[in-house]
């Protein structure tokens, strides 16, 4: 996800994004742990992107 599509989201917008993206890395690291992944730079993008939102939200909350 782009840092331009996460400033345009609402709130709970990136509240949910944020959810389901955690979810989804959290998968992704146990698939990681029991055989490795193709495309191991799938776990640093996912955690990016969910530090974006994280930002985001701390920004928009103040």
């Amino acid at each position: 996800m782009k840092q331009s599509e996460i400033k345009e989201m609402a709130i709970e917008d990136l509240k949910t994004k944020l959810q389901e993206t955690q979810k989804s890395l959290a998968s992704l690291k146990l698939a990681h742990a029991i055989s490795p992944l193709d495309n191991p730079i799938q776990l640093r993008n996912l955690r990016r992107t969910v530090a974006r939102l994280a930002t985001e939200i701390t920004k928009k909350d103040q």
